[in-house]
């Protein structure tokens, strides 16, 4: 079976070197144009990108593929080279880049997405971030047959993972782009053989995760402790959730949630190489473990209170 693969982050990228390591051939890659990172801001090649150019895989950079959109050449010709290319479906995997139904239609067997979450519940762009800010017990990955809607279509297969308590969105992440690797897998050899069943989505029970920004990752400590823990834990490492003192914001990585009542939300209760940081919230405290100043390095929180001063302080 020929797989072209269209996905840009890293767990894509591990779908990617899954399908490849069971054999399928994937005489195309698409993924999304190379972009500035880094303190110097240099052009950097996406993970999916640097996994098909090691493995001599050809590689498709178009910024759109909409035909009626703002670059309808580029997205000509990204169709043009899907038709020229020979291929029996489509993997997507966090590719980023809306596909419209006249690359939908392209695949003989159709576009599959691998999405990382169990549907329809976290639908959207930031599945993983939200399933933990929620406090959901278990997430997992569901394969599915892709339609116009956002995250509508009929699945496929699915699986699910419970979420740790100690679980941020990096850990499980890993633990979800590992499974999607398998699953995506599972689901082209059985497409392959003809048993592959779709099942439509359920009507109850949708919700929608939108994209983080930014702006959520302010912690606002007037909130209980639970969601503020909850919040560190899904934002780390994206956007990385922070309280500003006197001033500086300061991140912080890691916390663990503690029952008392340390007076006015954001005030510092204790902050010593001993019982580490400890801060007032709406209701329980925050032991926070891990913190990062501006320009720095993340530290545990004895290493972080050598160099910043927080006793007696309050958190806005």
């Amino acid at each position: 079976m020929k797989v072209i693969f269209a996905g840009t982050p890293e767990f894509a990228a591990v779908a990617l070197a899954a399908l490849r390591d069971s054999g399928f051939d994937i005489p195309l890659v698409l993924t999304q144009p190379d972009r500035p990172a880094g303190r110097g801001m240099q052009l950097q090649a996406s993970p999916v990108k640097q996994y098909a150019l090691a493995h001599g895989i050809p590689v498709a950079q178009p910024v759109s593929l909409r035909l009626d959109g703002k670059h309808p050449q580029v997205a000509e010709e990204a169709h043009a080279l899907l038709r020229a290319t020979p291929h029996d479906v489509m993997v997507v995997a966090a590719y980023g880049l809306i596909l419209p139904r006249s690359v939908l239609g392209i695949p003989p067997l159709g576009c599959i997405n691998i999405h990382a979450s169990l549907l329809p519940r976290w639908r959207g762009a930031a599945p993983i971030h939200r399933a933990i800010e929620a406090g959901d017990a278990e997430t997992g990955v569901t394969i599915m047959q892709m339609e116009e809607g956002l995250d509508t279509g009929p699945m496929l297969l699915a699986e699910s993972l419970p979420i740790l308590p100690a679980d941020t969105t990096a850990s499980l992440h890993d633990r979800l782009a590992t499974l999607g690797g398998r699953l995506i897998v599972e689901a082209l050899r059985k497409l392959e053989q003809g048993g592959l069943r779709a099942e439509p989505q359920p009507e109850a029970g949708v919700t929608y995760a939108a994209k983080i920004g930014k702006e959520e990752a302010a912690l606002d400590f007037s909130l209980d402790a639970a969601t503020l823990g909850r919040r560190i834990r899904a934002f780390n490492p994206f956007p990385g959730a922070y309280g500003v003192c006197n001033g500086t914001p300061v991140k912080f990585w890691r916390a663990d949630v503690v029952p008392g009542d340390g007076g006015e939300p954001g005030r510092v209760v204790a902050a010593n190489g001993q019982d580490g940081v400890v801060v007032a919230t709406g209701s329980g405290l925050l032991h926070v473990r891990e913190l990062q100043k501006p320009g720095g390095k993340r530290l545990p929180a004895a290493e972080f209170l050598k160099g910043f001063r927080l006793e007696g302080e309050r958190f806005a």
